[in-house]
């Protein structure tokens, strides 16, 4: 049997070993194994039945204990829904009858033990009903509350888990279709949740466990000393029941605060935790687990909201024993006792000891920093606080600084001080002085936004922190570092002519022999550059040599963060520094081999994908130049069927569309990426007004090249759109259609009858008069089909007399007693004063027509008709209108050199607007002409005769015939 029939062949129950095996293996560390259960894999996932397999893995009870296979499985189950759950042309998907058997399945396994295999499986229920409710699923939600009604526990926290993601993944389609349902689900399930919501604001058995609690971790601590290096099975169980316990204490109190609140919890724990972080047990030394829950504890206490005071009063006649009024309440006796718990000398020796114990280098932190310094600069950067003590110690006094930042400001500063005096900028040896000095220049940098009222940065800067640069010693690297980092952490005051000495501090510091000390320097820079108050006059002369310096250091680093840290730098230097052209080679030899080198990245490819996108805008008309290795990322990126798409799409759509704006003209390769628009927008319109600025591009650029090559396609586009989206999504749309017909008024409307038909449609219907949305959707429709009238006459009358059109506004419930043109005159005549001054002009223009119909009814309107052409000839303001943006002064080789060449184009188009060269007296004059002919002198008089003889002044002034 060939491959490409085995690889269709449905898989079965009798499968299941062989998916489990393969799950297994690929979870192995060996390369041997792993690598073929791999391949094995991916080829399975088109195979029908392949996630039933899965499912069957993810439920069966007798895998419940291997959580990392069931994990694996749920994550392959997911990545087949992505792919597979719709029919995709170059595979069959999912058949319909897997799919129920799917759908029933995920809803019957609500009570998922594993919290990360439940993430997983809500998300994939989310991404279900996302295509599937209402139409193919609607029962989901009923299904949902009926095991709310009978759930315990943890069967309730799952299924909010999963009705959480797919209201939020719901929430997120456009059409008005989807919204409509939306609001009815949120509506069913609002008023229960917020019963439950309002219920949990006291839980009595918070009270009587947490005092439980701390005496079991108050009874155990000790032993975790006395059986260390004694008895490791007791010293293992005592360390992780301490750990654990300490961290169900941190849960109740974020789960149930007011609770914890009380006098017999809240205080007792918060003074335990005080004393185990500030008094010095040499046996807790080690328990470094321990200390961060504890930390964790304060922590969490002294940012709690529910804690905080507010600002609201009483309503009048409140029940004094109202919900809120126990929360203020228990708010104010949490306030009192930890104002208690902390008074000013237990909150300043908290700020010693985080400082002067925790932030301290240790000798195995120097130690790594040694063996690897790209390593340890990610770990001091990156990691999550919880995990590691100092980050811990360090988030802490943020919180508490914040809290008490008048008493800790001083502190703070005689902290640094005395340690800058205690170790010299000459110090090379590495002493308790010179970690003491690290170690408040943290505490300093942590809290720059308020202790810069206590510290100038000016004197700082001269005074100490550029002097400790002038050592090379390999030692002074702890100081360099550090400095490094202030400089980026204390930008805001970087003020003047303290600036290029910083710019200058930074690109030195970037030439370290430490890459710890480098990649500081560069995410420092990063924050300086992008700056409000960056100074590029003082940064140009340094603009070379930092570029070479990011070249060597992207070349140079190992990890993956590394590289996305320089990658940062790069792409924030090309967008807000000037004259990127003569490295402009050398960054495309760069950019092409870091996406070579990307495969499998999926973050560091859209970091690079927004350095291309900046670097397209700094190239400006010059940017085919890197059309060879651009064209190529761009095309992976926005194709849909490629492995990455889900990542990569929304920042590679934002490449396209400024690749657009800024090509001088159209290439072959630029024109052939257009179809997969369409493959894009068939899915979903969640990139609409990005697809909507490509369309235009790709109008105003490709010109007649690209209409012939893709009509149809632009036709398809605007169909789907026009009809499907809402009012917002047709704002967007609107203006596209617009410069189409600007563009090509002869070709482009047959092209897009249907869309035009629907246009003609939207101005019939009512329901406009108290949304302005809506009333701003008429009015552009309005403009677009006056437009028509006037540059293609002929073709709007036939597409107004279409039996189409009257079966379409049959079916839209629309009656209507004229013909459609004397319909869209009331909706000209009625909108007039709701669009811009172009825009006028061509309803004027189209009503001046609109005067040689040989209709009864033209006479009947003519007192109106000429109103507003009077009003529009009169109020003619286009050459103020273009003064404020679209105006042609100036030389056209200063525009293209400055300005993006879409938008050059875009204003050369308006400039030659027929309806700007049309003359709006002549056509009145000639129609009215035509007019008195078509229906005699004697009927037109008496109708003339019918206006005002103000207005008639007006109409003679306009025509100057007086």
């Amino acid at each position: 049997m060939d491959n490409n029939s085995s690889s269709t062949m449905a898989l079965s129950a009798s499968d299941l070993p062989t998916i489990y095996s393969l799950i297994a293996n690929s979870l192995s560390p060996d390369h041997n194994l792993r690598k073929p259960a791999e391949s094995a894999l991916s080829q399975s996932e088109s195979r029908p039945g392949f996630c039933s397999c899965l499912m069957e893995v993810i439920t069966a009870k007798d895998l419940v204990s291997q959580s990392d296979i069931r994990l694996m499985a749920s994550v392959y189950f997911k990545n087949g829904i992505n792919r597979y759950w719709r029919n995709r042309r170059d595979s069959s998907g999912i058949s319909n009858e897997e799919k129920i058997h799917l759908r029933q399945k995920l809803l019957s396994h609500m009570r998922e033990e594993n919290y990360q295999i439940a993430v997983q499986l809500a998300v994939l229920i989310s991404k279900i009903a996302r295509i599937d409710y209402p139409k193919d699923w609607p029962e989901v939600f009923t299904v949902l509350a009926q095991q709310l009604q009978s759930a315990d526990t943890l069967t309730s926290h799952r299924i909010f888990m999963v009705l959480f993601r797919t209201l939020k993944e719901l929430s997120t389609k456009r059409l008005t279709s989807d919204q409509k349902n939306y609001a009815e689900i949120s509506s069913q399930f609002f008023e229960y949740i917020w019963h439950l919501w309002q219920t949990d604001n006291e839980v009595r058995p918070v009270k009587e466990v947490c005092p439980v609690l701390l005496n079991a971790i108050q009874s155990l601590l000790p032993y975790y000393s006395s059986f260390q290096g004694k008895h490791d099975k007791f010293h293992n169980f005592t360390k992780r029941a301490c750990t654990k316990l300490m961290k169900v204490l941190v849960t109740l109190q974020s789960k149930h605060p007011y609770s914890f609140g009380d006098k017999c919890v809240l205080p007792p724990v918060m003074d335990f935790c005080l004393n185990r972080i500030t008094i010095p047990e040499p046996e807790l030394g080690s328990f470094e687990e321990f200390l961060i829950q504890c930390m964790v504890m304060v922590k969490a206490i002294l940012e709690c909201k529910e804690y905080k005071p507010t600002l609201t009063g009483r309503v009048i006649n409140e029940s004094a024993n109202s919900l809120e009024q126990m929360k203020k309440n228990i708010s104010g006796a949490v306030l009192e006792v930890l104002s208690s718990l902390l008074p000013s000398d237990r909150v300043i020796l908290l700020c010693n000891v985080l400082i002067r114990r925790y932030f301290v280098l240790t000798a195995t932190d120097l130690d790594d920093w040694y063996q690897n310094p790209e390593s340890f600069h990610h770990e001091q950067d990156m990691i999550q606080w919880t995990e590691k003590l100092r980050p811990c110690a360090e988030a802490l006094y943020i919180v508490l600084f914040e809290n008490h930042s008048q008493l800790l400001g001083p502190v703070v500063v005689s902290i640094l001080q005395e340690a800058m005096n205690g170790c010299s900028a000459s110090e090379t040896s590495i002493t308790p002085g010179m970690l003491l000095k690290d170690a408040a220049y943290g505490a300093a940098g942590h809290v720059y936004y308020e202790l810069s009222n206590y510290l100038n940065f000016k004197d700082w800067f001269n005074g100490a922190l550029s002097l400790e640069l002038t050592a090379d010693h390999p030692n002074m690297r702890i100081i360099r570092r550090k400095v490094a980092l202030i400089l980026g952490q204390w930008v805001s005051e970087i003020k003047d002519d303290t600036k290029r000495p910083v710019y200058c501090a930074l690109i030195r510091l970037l030439q370290d022999k430490d890459l710890a000390v480098r990649l500081a320097a560069c995410r420092s820079l990063n924050f300086l550059i992008e700056d409000s108050n960056f100074s590029e006059r003082d940064f140009t002369d340094l603009l070379p040599t930092c570029w070479g310096l990011c070249f060597n250091l992207v070349e140079e680093v190992q990890e993956f963060d590394s590289k996305v840290q320089v990658l940062n730098l790069i792409c924030v230097l090309i967008a807000h520094v000037n004259g990127i052209n003569p490295f402009a080679n050398r960054l495309v030899e760069f950019f092409q081999k870091i996406w070579e080198e990307s495969t499998g990245e999926s973050l560091l490819q859209i970091q690079l994908l927004i350095a291309l996108k900046n670097f397209v805008v700094a190239l400006g008309y010059q940017s085919p130049m890197c059309y060879n290795m651009l064209l190529p990322i761009l095309q992976r990126g926005i194709d849909i069927n490629s492995p990455d798409e889900l990542n990569l799409l929304e920042d590679s759509v934002l490449l396209w569309e400024a690749t657009l704006c800024n090509a001088p003209s159209m290439v072959p390769q630029l024109l052939g990426l257009f179809p997969y628009l369409v493959d894009i927008m068939e899915r979903s319109f969640d990139h609409l007004q990005d697809a909507v600025n490509i369309i235009e591009g790709y109008i105003i650029l490709g010109g007649t090249e690209f209409l012939s090559m893709h009509a149809s396609t632009v036709a398809k586009l605007l169909d789907a759109v026009v009809g499907n989206v809402n009012d917002r999504g047709l704002i967007s749309t609107l203006p596209v259609i617009e410069i189409l017909i600007q563009c090509f008024p002869m070709e482009a409307p047959p092209l897009i009858g249907s869309t035009l038909q629907k246009l003609i449609i939207i101005c019939l219907s009512g329901g406009d008069e108290c949304d302005p949305s809506k009333a701003a959707v008429k009015s552009h429709s309005a403009a677009i089909l006056a437009r028509i009238l006037v540059t293609n006459t002929n073709y709007l009358a036939h597409l107004t007399s279409d039996p189409s059109l009257f079966l379409a506004l049959q079916q839209a419930s629309i009656s209507i007693e004229d013909n459609v043109l004397l319909c869209l005159v009331d909706i000209w005549i009625e909108k007039v004063d709701s669009v811009t001054s172009i825009q006028r002009k061509a309803f004027g223009l189209a009503l001046a027509i609109i005067l040689s119909l040989r209709v009864p009814q033209v006479l009947d309107k003519l007192d109106q008709i000429l109103s507003v052409c009077t009003s529009v000839i009169l109020g003619d303001d286009l050459n103020d209108e273009e003064s404020s943006g679209d105006n042609m002064n100036g030389s056209a080789a200063l525009l293209e050199g400055t300005v993006p060449s879409k938008d050059f184009r875009k204003r050369q188009i308006k400039a030659s607007d027929p309806i700007k060269q049309l003359s709006l007296e002549n056509s009145v004059r000639e129609n009215l002409q035509t007019c008195a002919s078509i229906h005699g002198e004697t009927s037109f008089n008496a109708a003339i005769s019918k206006m005002h003889p103000v207005a008639y002044a007006q109409l003679e002034k306009a025509l100057k015939t007086q």
